[in-house]
């Protein structure tokens, strides 16, 4: 880990994409290929405070789960999508549709 990028590395956790982590490196001057262990504990630690604060990881999973659930409780259109595996935002469902039942098949359990 410590001679992956630092864009990489910030990419690699849950809901953080490369605009995220772009915005991140800009807003205290960083190179997006530097490495982490070329970093100096002083914006290691102003990294890992700013990282405190955001919705990252279980907690972003968590939200994301709670919505798909929330649709499905109230009997939405959408959440009967999600609890069929079928595609949600108007694909065809006559075929191909077997990225829609990959991504969706862990919802039908809950």
């Amino acid at each position: 880990m410590a001679n992956m990028t630092l864009q990489k590395a910030l990419e690699s956790f849950y809901s953080l994409g490369p605009q995220i982590s772009q915005r991140i490196m800009a807003k205290y001057s960083i190179f997006p290929r530097q490495r982490l262990e070329t970093l100096s504990p002083k914006i290691v630690l102003a990294l890992t405070a700013e990282l405190s604060t955001m919705t990252i990881e279980n907690d972003a999973r968590k939200i994301l789960h709670d919505n798909i659930k929330r649709l499905k409780d109230m009997g939405a259109y959408r959440g009967r999508r999600h609890a069929m595996g079928l595609p949600v935002r108007g694909q065809r469902a006559r075929n191909q549709n077997a990225t829609a039942h990959k991504l969706n098949r862990l919802e039908r359990r809950g």
